[in-house]
């Protein structure tokens, strides 16, 4: 079925299973240094999982480089725990490598004992908030010789290949750009001096490893930054880097501070697919795809349309370590989903938190977390079919249980109808798919149309319960919360309906902003239609631009805190907050609205009351836990356990690990 995807394919004469790689990713399963037990079993979950080619790192050249925030490979002494590592990824058949990590400008000084990171220029770094020193002559000399000792440990160890980390942002790139590269030596200036330092860090990374050992490097194919490295450039780079020895190319996106969105949901699937093409029609060794390509489908697609030779799988792969196997066998549909909410991986990342995933519930704790079939099945109820009481109905079915899924609605799903709605958000449909297949897979009784009461519980008579009851939209203590105007933002996003041309929303959390997002958006052009009219030149681009983020309706968001979306994660909330105001959606912070009558809202902001009057008014002040169940049932004398919002309104991560432990804990 994907006849490219799983075909073997050589690096320098290092034959490879199948075209998938697991990229390098952070992790932060250590603060010190070192490997542990929690990397070993995270990447060998990756290795039996099918993948091709399982890539560990960053790992860190020097302490300058990184601090020890990141697994180390500056002294002899990281040897073993390395060994140890290609031997886990190994022995399940995949080909282990080891990225090499230098942050240059990138590093934090609180990391670094107090001392400043350094850089090829003295130019301030607005993704570290710190002022780097510039690099000595001397400086370079021991950089460049720590890559070359990383990399001839990483050999010693037993790891298949290397791969040089020249994207980011990190200190490569900065080598590269005029931006961050002001330098009036060898290493500055022309383009010949900027690529100098990376072609000498391969070079004599070549020299030290023979020539037969595989050495790759992964670079930005679009540094997305004013005034830095574009497309254009990226291809030379790469040219020189073939000359210079490397045996393969990993193309990805642009640098951690740039502001074109590299991984969230608002990037289409793919959609960097075209800098790996642009590398790959001037280069003959191989080219890896990277960024948001998630199914098995898609990652085909690109081989066949000939844009690169091997597909970066990272967050896919987090979500689902058996993504490969899966395919393999024709099972694509039991994929769990990789939704891009970055919530569990990159929001952890950036909170100084391990990775975990949000939709998986066994990733970073491979070695703690295991579904071990029952001794003695028991008879499983569970009541709500949303996703805490999906991934429960599994987990249970999956260690032996018999369940009963019970779900008064027509379809399952509960709130991901609502969390789906809005712009960028529909992958998060997917989980139903996947969810239908595994109950239909573990064979879940599934009770559409059923409302649970005590009377059924009694009749069915359960060996445990487990109560998935979600949650309902508050109604904030405001005069007229209940007038004719007032929509609840849940029963918009479920159901779209017209809109008059001034609309409020109160509440300006998640919600209440990506509920504004998609009313701002209402009356904007289609993708489809914007592609006809710019491909025939109907319409000039600045018109073209009106048509996009100008709708039918005006947005105004009240927020009672000093900043909206507090709830909204680290690595998704700028790209939100962007999107907003490109659709010209007003936030009101501060504000506290007293009363609404025929969609005249009257509100408090700086000690004064105002008034304004809109057509319609969205309510998106939270949510509420549903107890009809939960608060009766312990005088039914039956074990039980209450979870996801149904025990407190929370995220998907709440609602997902919970049904899992709730699961196990039968």
């Amino acid at each position: 079925m994907y006849k490219n995807l799983l075909s073997p394919i050589t690096i320098n004469k290092l034959e490879i299973r199948n075209r998938v790689v697991y990229p390098s990713l952070g992790l932060l399963y250590s603060y010190d240094g070192t490997l542990n037990d929690r990397y070993y079993e995270y990447f060998r979950e990756k290795a039996r999982g099918g993948t091709g080619l399982v890539t560990v790192g960053p790992v860190g050249i020097d302490f300058i480089g990184s601090g020890n925030i990141i697994s180390m490979l500056d002294k002899d002494e990281a040897i073993p725990a390395f060994k140890k590592m290609a031997s886990v990824i190994k022995d399940e058949g995949a080909r282990a490598w080891v990225q090499l990590f230098h942050a240059g400008a990138y590093s934090y000084p609180m990391l670094l004992n107090g001392e400043p990171p350094i850089a090829p220029s003295a130019v301030f770094s607005r993704y570290s908030k710190a002022m780097p020193r510039e690099m000595t002559l001397e400086d370079i000399e021991k950089v460049q010789e720590a890559f070359v000792s990383a990399a001839a440990r990483a050999q010693e160890a037993g790891f298949d290949g290397v791969e040089i980390l020249g994207s980011g942002g990190y200190l490569i790139t900065q080598f590269l750009s005029t931006v961050k590269n002001q330098r009036t030596d060898d290493y500055g200036g022309s383009f010949e001096n900027r690529v100098r330092f990376p072609k000498e860090v391969i070079e004599k990374t070549r020299q030290r490893l023979g020539a037969d050992f595989p050495l790759t490097i992964r670079m930005a194919g679009n540094d997305f930054v004013t005034g830095s490295n574009t497309d254009s450039e990226t291809k030379e780079f790469a040219k020189v880097y073939e000359t210079a020895g490397v045996d393969a190319i990993s193309v990805t996106g642009g640098w951690h501070e740039t502001h074109v969105p590299q991984l969230p949901a608002s990037l289409p699937q793919s959609g960097f697919a075209f800098l790996a093409y642009n590398i790959k029609k001037e280069v003959s060794v191989p080219v890896m795809a990277s960024n948001r390509i998630s199914s098995p489908d898609a990652a085909e697609k690109l081989l066949k349309d000939g844009y690169a030779d091997m597909v970066s799988i990272g967050r896919g792969l987090i979500a689902d370590p058996q993504w490969v196997n899966k395919a393999m066998v024709g099972k694509s549909d039991e994929i769990r989903p990789c939704v891009a909410c970055l919530q569990g991986c990159m929001d952890s990342v950036m909170s100084g938190k391990p990775v975990t995933c949000v939709a998986n519930p066994l990733a970073g704790y491979e070695g703690e977390r295991k579904i071990e079939k029952c001794e003695t099945p028991k008879k499983i109820m569970i009541v709500g079919a949303g996703m805490a009481g999906l991934e429960a109905a599994v987990t249970a079915a999956m260690a032996g249980h018999h369940v009963d899924l019970y779900e008064k609605n027509d379809e399952i799903g509960g709130q991901l109808w609502i969390a789906g709605a809005p712009p960028h958000k529909g992958e998060l449909l997917g989980f139903m798919d996947y969810y239908q297949a595994m109950l239909w897979k573990h064979n879940v009784s599934l009770h559409l149309n059923t409302k649970v009461d005590d009377q059924l519980i009694k009749e069915k008579k359960p060996d445990f319960l487990i109560v998935a009851e979600g949650a309902e939209p508050l109604l904030p203590p405001i005069d007229g919360i209940d007038d004719p105007s007032v929509i609840s933002a849940w029963d918009l996003l479920k159901e779209d309906r017209l809109l008059g041309d001034e609309v409020a929303i109160i509440g300006g959390g998640a919600v209440g902003l990506e509920t504004a997002l998609k009313v701002a958006a209402k009356g904007t052009i289609t993708p489809e239609v914007l592609y006809f009219l710019f491909t025939h030149e109907a319409e000039s681009v600045e018109r073209l631009r009106e048509l996009m983020f100008n709708g039918t309706s005006k947005v105004t968001v009240f927020e009672m805190l000093p900043k909206v979306g507090k709830d909204v994660g680290k690595s998704t909330k700028w790209v939100l907050m962007s999107d907003l105001e490109k659709y010209g959606v007003a936030l009101i912070t501060e504000a506290k609205v007293i009363s609404i009558k025929n969609g005249l809202v009257t509100f408090e902001k700086d000690g004064k009351t105002h008034q304004r009057q809109f057509d319609n008014i969205i309510n998106a002040a939270g949510s509420k836990s549903v107890k009809n169940i939960s608060e009766k049932i312990e005088k039914l004398n039956i074990p039980f356990a209450v979870i996801g919002d149904g025990a407190q309104p929370g995220k998907m991560n709440h609602a997902v690990h919970g049904g899992f432990l709730a699961a196990l804990e039968i």
